[in-house]
């Protein structure tokens, strides 16, 4: 029961951050949801194993959100139209500019965003997001260059489009 409490204890302080790493790895609130949802399910069988849950789990993550994206979506899809929504105009800017910054990160490969989430939103080290990923961090270093390559090539975050 203590396992099941201290899992527990775990999924109520650290779930805003999940969600936010997941959304930024797949770029839609639903399917960070479900991958979030997918990976405490995976992990609660072998809680009493796991040493480190935070670095864990973030493993456990960054590869599911990997291996979905190498396989054909076959989850479910809405079908109903969202309602509009009215937000505070005040936040106006600041969700125009997550929203650019969304749509930066969607551009690049599955792999360079893993890199980027993992290093530069969540402060990841060379050798954790290598870890995570399960490369070298060669790998890490040439994955994060090309993708700031990228994001300079495309424009989406040019000084204008971000303002």
């Amino acid at each position: 029961m203590q396992d099941h409490d201290d899992f527990t204890q775990f999924v109520l302080e650290s779930y805003a951050t999940l969600l936010r790493r997941a959304f930024l790895l797949v770029g839609d609130h639903s399917r960070a949801e479900d991958l979030v949802q997918t990976c405490l399910i995976s992990i609660y069988p072998r809680w009493r194993r796991v040493k480190d849950p935070g670095a864990y789990l973030r493993t456990v993550m960054v590869r599911t959100a990997l291996g979905w994206r190498r396989r054909r979506w076959t989850s479910e899809l809405p079908t109903d139209p969202v309602p509009d929504i009215a937000f505070d105009v005040d936040r106006a800017d600041d969700i125009a500019l997550a929203d650019v910054v969304r749509r930066a990160l969607l551009s690049l490969t599955p792999d360079q965003r893993a890199v980027v989430v993992l290093r530069y939103f969540e402060d990841c080290s060379e050798a954790e997001t290598a870890h995570a990923l399960g490369c070298s961090t060669g790998t890490v270093k040439s994955r994060a260059s090309r993708a700031f390559a990228a994001l300079r090539a495309s424009g989406l975050l040019a000084e204008e489009e971000v303002r």
